[in-house]
């Protein structure tokens, strides 16, 4: 799962951003192409693929300047779903 959630991120941000190239480990926010604007429609996008809700605790940058870090995010909201701790 892991593998793929990382292909539908960084998939999403290759759209929008035609041309730049970035590894799933490089912070995408220091690149320069990628903004806090941006980082709201990233939201919405992990929360409609992925079938999440990410609660305001989450929504810090930090969880969304690699595509590493936003594979993880969706992997602790599954896993909090599983267990009934989903807030």
């Amino acid at each position: 799962m892991a593998q793929d959630v990382r292909d539908d991120i960084r998939d999403f941000i290759a759209a929008k951003f035609p041309g730049m190239s970035f590894t799933d480990d490089e912070d995408i926010f220091a690149l320069g192409f990628v903004n806090s604007l941006f980082a709201m429609e990233l939201v919405m996008f992990i929360e409609k693929t992925f079938g999440t809700k990410i609660p305001n605790e989450e929504l810090r940058l930090e969880n969304f300047r690699t595509v590493v870090l936003m594979a993880e995010l969706v992997q602790r909201r599954a896993e909090a779903a599983k267990s009934g701790a989903v807030t």
